[in-house]
Protein backbone atom coordinates (compact mmCIF):
# COMPACT_ATOMS: atom_id res chain seq x y z
CA UNK A 1 0.00 0.00 0.00
CA UNK A 2 1.43 3.39 -0.97
CA UNK A 3 1.53 6.29 1.49
CA UNK A 4 -1.03 8.18 -0.59
CA UNK A 5 -3.51 5.29 -0.55
CA UNK A 6 -2.93 4.88 3.17
CA UNK A 7 -3.80 8.53 3.88
CA UNK A 8 -6.82 8.45 1.59
CA UNK A 9 -8.42 5.98 3.98
CA UNK A 10 -8.74 8.73 6.56
CA UNK A 11 -10.94 11.39 4.99
CA UNK A 12 -11.78 12.77 8.42
CA UNK A 13 -8.21 12.76 9.63
CA UNK A 14 -6.28 10.52 12.02
CA UNK A 15 -3.73 10.39 14.82
CA UNK A 16 -0.40 9.10 13.51
CA UNK A 17 2.11 8.00 16.15
CA UNK A 18 5.90 7.72 15.78
CA UNK A 19 5.75 9.47 12.43
CA UNK A 20 9.51 10.01 12.37
CA UNK A 21 9.78 6.38 11.35
CA UNK A 22 8.07 7.15 8.02
CA UNK A 23 9.62 10.45 6.85
CA UNK A 24 8.39 9.99 3.28
CA UNK A 25 4.83 10.25 4.61
CA UNK A 26 5.19 14.01 5.02
CA UNK A 27 5.27 14.79 1.31
CA UNK A 28 1.93 13.00 0.93
CA UNK A 29 0.57 14.87 3.94
CA UNK A 30 1.59 18.11 2.26
CA UNK A 31 -0.54 17.26 -0.76
CA UNK A 32 -3.55 16.29 1.38
CA UNK A 33 -3.33 19.50 3.40
CA UNK A 34 -2.92 21.65 0.30
CA UNK A 35 -6.12 20.21 -1.20
CA UNK A 36 -8.38 20.91 1.78
CA UNK A 37 -9.46 23.92 3.78
CA UNK A 38 -9.97 21.84 6.94
CA UNK A 39 -7.56 22.33 9.80
CA UNK A 40 -6.52 19.88 12.47
CA UNK A 41 -7.10 16.82 10.30
CA UNK A 42 -3.99 15.02 11.44
CA UNK A 43 -2.28 14.84 14.81
CA UNK A 44 1.31 13.71 14.42
CA UNK A 45 3.26 12.43 17.41
CA UNK A 46 6.79 11.16 17.77
CA UNK A 47 9.41 10.30 20.34
CA UNK A 48 11.96 12.59 18.73
CA UNK A 49 11.82 16.06 17.29
CA UNK A 50 11.13 15.12 13.67
CA UNK A 51 10.86 18.80 12.72
CA UNK A 52 14.61 19.06 13.27
CA UNK A 53 15.01 16.98 10.09
CA UNK A 54 15.41 19.57 7.32
CA UNK A 55 13.37 17.80 4.64
CA UNK A 56 10.43 17.35 6.99
CA UNK A 57 10.46 20.90 8.36
CA UNK A 58 10.45 22.30 4.83
CA UNK A 59 7.52 20.07 3.84
CA UNK A 60 5.42 21.11 6.82
CA UNK A 61 6.35 24.78 6.85
CA UNK A 62 3.24 26.91 7.38
CA UNK A 63 0.99 23.88 7.71
CA UNK A 64 1.41 22.85 11.34
CA UNK A 65 0.93 23.91 14.90
CA UNK A 66 3.73 22.53 17.05
CA UNK A 67 3.32 21.38 20.67
CA UNK A 68 6.10 19.95 22.81
CA UNK A 69 4.75 17.58 25.44
CA UNK A 70 7.32 16.84 28.11
CA UNK A 71 6.96 14.45 31.08
CA UNK A 72 4.60 15.46 33.90
CA UNK A 73 4.97 18.86 35.53
CA UNK A 74 4.65 19.65 39.23
CA UNK A 75 1.16 21.08 38.61
CA UNK A 76 0.06 17.94 36.79
CA UNK A 77 1.34 15.67 39.55
CA UNK A 78 -0.27 17.86 42.20
CA UNK A 79 -3.66 17.85 40.44
CA UNK A 80 -3.55 14.04 40.35
CA UNK A 81 -2.49 13.68 44.01
CA UNK A 82 0.90 12.35 42.93
CA UNK A 83 3.01 15.17 44.40
CA UNK A 84 5.06 14.24 47.47
CA UNK A 85 6.31 16.63 50.14
CA UNK A 86 10.01 15.95 49.51
CA UNK A 87 11.60 17.06 46.27
CA UNK A 88 14.26 14.33 46.40
CA UNK A 89 11.53 11.79 45.65
CA UNK A 90 10.61 13.57 42.42
CA UNK A 91 14.18 14.27 41.35
CA UNK A 92 15.00 10.57 41.73
CA UNK A 93 11.70 9.20 40.40
CA UNK A 94 11.53 11.58 37.47
CA UNK A 95 8.34 12.64 35.75
CA UNK A 96 7.46 9.96 33.22
CA UNK A 97 3.77 9.06 33.72
CA UNK A 98 4.32 5.31 34.05
CA UNK A 99 6.84 5.71 36.87
CA UNK A 100 4.80 8.39 38.65
CA UNK A 101 1.53 6.42 38.46
CA UNK A 102 3.02 3.07 39.53
CA UNK A 103 4.79 3.49 42.88
CA UNK A 104 5.79 -0.17 42.95
CA UNK A 105 8.02 0.31 39.92
CA UNK A 106 11.72 0.61 40.64
CA UNK A 107 12.69 3.93 38.97
CA UNK A 108 16.34 2.98 38.61
CA UNK A 109 15.54 -0.25 36.75
CA UNK A 110 12.78 1.37 34.67
CA UNK A 111 15.03 4.18 33.47
CA UNK A 112 17.94 1.80 32.82
CA UNK A 113 15.66 -0.21 30.53
CA UNK A 114 14.35 2.99 28.96
CA UNK A 115 17.90 4.17 28.19
CA UNK A 116 18.92 0.82 26.70
CA UNK A 117 15.78 0.70 24.55
CA UNK A 118 16.32 4.29 23.45
CA UNK A 119 19.89 3.61 22.39
CA UNK A 120 19.08 0.38 20.57
CA UNK A 121 16.00 1.78 18.80
CA UNK A 122 15.98 5.55 18.46
CA UNK A 123 19.70 6.25 18.23
CA UNK A 124 20.17 3.78 15.39
CA UNK A 125 17.31 5.46 13.55
CA UNK A 126 18.53 9.02 14.05
CA UNK A 127 22.19 8.51 13.24
CA UNK A 128 24.46 5.73 12.10
CA UNK A 129 26.49 5.34 15.28
CA UNK A 130 28.76 2.32 15.06
CA UNK A 131 29.85 2.03 18.69
CA UNK A 132 26.74 2.21 20.85
CA UNK A 133 28.67 1.45 24.03
CA UNK A 134 30.76 4.57 23.48
CA UNK A 135 27.58 6.54 22.84
CA UNK A 136 26.20 5.27 26.19
CA UNK A 137 29.43 6.38 27.87
CA UNK A 138 28.99 9.79 26.23
CA UNK A 139 25.42 10.02 27.55
CA UNK A 140 26.61 9.16 31.07
CA UNK A 141 29.31 11.82 30.83
CA UNK A 142 26.60 14.32 29.89
CA UNK A 143 24.68 13.34 33.03
CA UNK A 144 27.79 14.08 35.06
CA UNK A 145 27.79 17.58 33.58
CA UNK A 146 24.16 18.39 34.42
CA UNK A 147 23.81 22.10 35.12
CA UNK A 148 27.31 22.86 33.84
CA UNK A 149 28.46 25.04 30.96
CA UNK A 150 28.90 22.94 27.86
CA UNK A 151 32.48 22.24 26.78
CA UNK A 152 32.43 19.93 23.77
CA UNK A 153 36.21 19.59 23.66
CA UNK A 154 36.39 18.38 27.26
CA UNK A 155 33.36 16.14 26.78
CA UNK A 156 34.86 14.58 23.66
CA UNK A 157 38.28 14.07 25.25
CA UNK A 158 36.76 12.30 28.27
CA UNK A 159 34.81 10.02 25.95
CA UNK A 160 37.66 9.38 23.52
CA UNK A 161 35.97 11.05 20.53
CA UNK A 162 36.69 14.26 18.65
CA UNK A 163 34.80 17.52 19.13
CA UNK A 164 32.87 17.16 15.87
CA UNK A 165 31.56 13.73 16.88
CA UNK A 166 30.69 15.02 20.35
CA UNK A 167 28.64 17.81 18.75
CA UNK A 168 26.85 15.37 16.44
CA UNK A 169 26.04 12.99 19.30
CA UNK A 170 24.79 15.85 21.44
CA UNK A 171 22.42 16.83 18.60
CA UNK A 172 21.05 13.27 18.68
CA UNK A 173 20.35 13.60 22.42
CA UNK A 174 18.68 16.96 21.82
CA UNK A 175 16.54 15.71 18.94
CA UNK A 176 15.28 12.77 20.99
CA UNK A 177 14.43 14.93 24.04
CA UNK A 178 17.10 13.55 26.34
CA UNK A 179 19.10 16.74 26.85
CA UNK A 180 18.33 20.43 26.55
CA UNK A 181 20.75 23.34 26.18
CA UNK A 182 19.92 26.49 28.15
CA UNK A 183 21.25 29.49 26.27
CA UNK A 184 23.01 32.42 27.98
CA UNK A 185 21.37 35.80 28.43
CA UNK A 186 23.74 38.47 27.12
CA UNK A 187 21.56 41.29 25.81
CA UNK A 188 22.81 44.85 26.22
CA UNK A 189 25.97 43.88 28.09
CA UNK A 190 29.44 45.21 27.32
CA UNK A 191 30.94 42.95 29.94
CA UNK A 192 32.71 39.65 29.47
CA UNK A 193 29.74 37.31 29.48
CA UNK A 194 29.88 33.54 29.13
CA UNK A 195 28.18 32.71 25.83
CA UNK A 196 28.22 28.89 25.89
CA UNK A 197 24.99 27.05 26.83
CA UNK A 198 24.40 24.99 29.96
CA UNK A 199 23.50 21.32 29.76
CA UNK A 200 20.34 19.86 31.33
CA UNK A 201 18.33 16.67 31.02
CA UNK A 202 14.64 16.79 30.17
CA UNK A 203 14.02 14.29 32.98
CA UNK A 204 16.02 13.98 36.20
CA UNK A 205 15.05 10.32 36.57
CA UNK A 206 17.00 9.58 33.40
CA UNK A 207 19.97 11.61 34.69
CA UNK A 208 19.90 9.83 38.08
CA UNK A 209 19.92 6.42 36.41
CA UNK A 210 22.84 7.40 34.18
CA UNK A 211 24.71 8.61 37.27
CA UNK A 212 24.19 5.23 38.95
CA UNK A 213 21.90 6.60 41.68
CA UNK A 214 19.89 3.51 42.65
CA UNK A 215 17.93 4.80 45.66
CA UNK A 216 16.40 8.08 46.75
CA UNK A 217 18.45 8.07 49.98
CA UNK A 218 21.61 7.90 47.86
CA UNK A 219 20.60 11.15 46.18
CA UNK A 220 20.36 13.02 49.50
CA UNK A 221 24.13 12.94 49.99
CA UNK A 222 25.16 12.76 46.33
CA UNK A 223 27.49 15.44 44.97
CA UNK A 224 25.08 16.07 42.07
CA UNK A 225 22.07 16.75 44.31
CA UNK A 226 22.18 20.53 43.84
CA UNK A 227 22.63 20.29 40.06
CA UNK A 228 19.81 17.78 39.73
CA UNK A 229 17.50 19.96 41.84
CA UNK A 230 18.35 22.93 39.59
CA UNK A 231 17.65 20.73 36.57
CA UNK A 232 14.29 19.69 38.06
CA UNK A 233 13.16 23.29 38.64
CA UNK A 234 14.36 24.55 35.23
CA UNK A 235 12.48 21.75 33.49
CA UNK A 236 9.29 22.54 35.39
CA UNK A 237 9.52 26.17 34.34
CA UNK A 238 9.93 25.00 30.76
CA UNK A 239 6.97 22.61 31.06
CA UNK A 240 4.79 25.47 32.33
CA UNK A 241 5.58 27.37 29.13
CA UNK A 242 5.11 24.45 26.77
CA UNK A 243 1.86 23.38 28.44
CA UNK A 244 0.46 26.81 27.57
CA UNK A 245 1.60 26.49 23.97
CA UNK A 246 4.33 29.08 24.52
CA UNK A 247 7.94 28.95 23.41
CA UNK A 248 11.00 28.62 25.62
CA UNK A 249 11.85 31.99 27.18
CA UNK A 250 14.49 30.79 29.64
CA UNK A 251 18.16 31.73 29.74
CA UNK A 252 20.93 31.82 32.31
CA UNK A 253 23.45 34.53 33.17
CA UNK A 254 27.11 34.19 34.05
CA UNK A 255 30.08 36.47 33.54
CA UNK A 256 33.73 35.49 33.45
CA UNK A 257 34.29 36.59 37.04
CA UNK A 258 31.78 34.01 38.31
CA UNK A 259 28.68 36.14 38.91
CA UNK A 260 25.72 33.95 37.97
CA UNK A 261 21.94 33.63 37.97
CA UNK A 262 20.53 30.16 37.35
CA UNK A 263 17.60 31.24 35.17
CA UNK A 264 16.40 34.41 33.45
CA UNK A 265 12.82 34.41 32.16
CA UNK A 266 12.29 37.01 29.42
CA UNK A 267 8.56 37.60 29.04
CA UNK A 268 7.88 40.28 26.42
CA UNK A 269 10.94 42.19 27.57
CA UNK A 270 10.12 41.92 31.30
CA UNK A 271 12.82 40.00 33.13
CA UNK A 272 12.50 37.61 36.05
CA UNK A 273 15.74 36.41 37.61
CA UNK A 274 15.50 33.05 39.37
CA UNK A 275 18.10 31.57 41.69
CA UNK A 276 17.73 27.87 42.56
CA UNK A 277 19.09 26.35 45.77
CA UNK A 278 18.51 22.81 47.04
CA UNK A 279 19.01 23.79 50.69
CA UNK A 280 16.00 23.82 52.99
CA UNK A 281 17.27 26.79 55.00
CA UNK A 282 17.96 30.21 53.51
CA UNK A 283 21.36 31.87 53.55
CA UNK A 284 22.12 35.49 52.67
CA UNK A 285 24.67 34.14 50.16
CA UNK A 286 21.77 32.85 48.05
CA UNK A 287 20.86 36.40 46.97
CA UNK A 288 24.27 37.55 45.70
CA UNK A 289 23.79 36.67 42.04
CA UNK A 290 20.26 38.10 41.93
CA UNK A 291 21.35 41.42 43.42
CA UNK A 292 24.34 41.65 41.09
CA UNK A 293 22.22 41.01 38.01
CA UNK A 294 19.64 43.58 39.16
CA UNK A 295 22.31 46.28 39.30
CA UNK A 296 23.15 45.66 35.65
CA UNK A 297 19.60 46.41 34.52
CA UNK A 298 18.24 49.78 33.46
CA UNK A 299 14.68 48.65 34.28
CA UNK A 300 13.28 47.02 37.39
CA UNK A 301 13.20 43.23 37.39
CA UNK A 302 11.44 40.56 39.40
CA UNK A 303 13.65 38.40 41.62
CA UNK A 304 12.78 34.90 42.86
CA UNK A 305 14.70 32.48 45.01
CA UNK A 306 13.49 28.87 44.68
CA UNK A 307 14.68 26.60 47.45
CA UNK A 308 14.13 23.14 48.91
CA UNK A 309 12.15 24.38 51.91
CA UNK A 310 8.43 24.80 52.52
CA UNK A 311 7.81 28.45 53.46
CA UNK A 312 7.05 31.32 51.12
CA UNK A 313 8.64 34.63 52.08
CA UNK A 314 8.93 38.19 50.81
CA UNK A 315 12.39 39.57 51.61
CA UNK A 316 13.37 43.18 52.21
CA UNK A 317 15.68 43.01 49.21
CA UNK A 318 12.54 42.70 47.05
CA UNK A 319 13.11 39.02 46.42
CA UNK A 320 10.26 36.53 46.57
CA UNK A 321 11.30 33.28 48.21
CA UNK A 322 9.34 30.33 46.85
CA UNK A 323 9.24 26.67 47.92
CA UNK A 324 10.19 24.21 45.15
CA UNK A 325 6.57 23.10 44.67
CA UNK A 326 5.01 26.57 44.55
CA UNK A 327 7.03 28.41 41.93
CA UNK A 328 4.89 30.99 40.13
CA UNK A 329 6.31 33.20 37.37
Amino acid sequence: MTRGVFLNQYKNGAILDEVQKAPDLFSYLQQVLDETKKTGLFILTGSNNFLMQENISQTLAGRVGYLQLLPLSIDEMESNAKLKSNYTHHVFTGSYPEVVSKPRLNPYHWYANYINTYIERDVRQLKNIGNLSTFLKFTKLCAGRTGQILNLTSLGNDCGIDQKTAGAWLSVLQSSYVVMLLQPYHKNFNRRIIKSPKLYFYDTGVACSLLGIEHEKQLITHSAKGSLFENFIIMNMLKARYNKGLSNNLYYFRDKTGNEVDAIADTAGKLTAIEIKAGETISTDFFGGLNYFEKLQSKSIKKILVYGGKEEQARKNKTLVMPWNKLIL
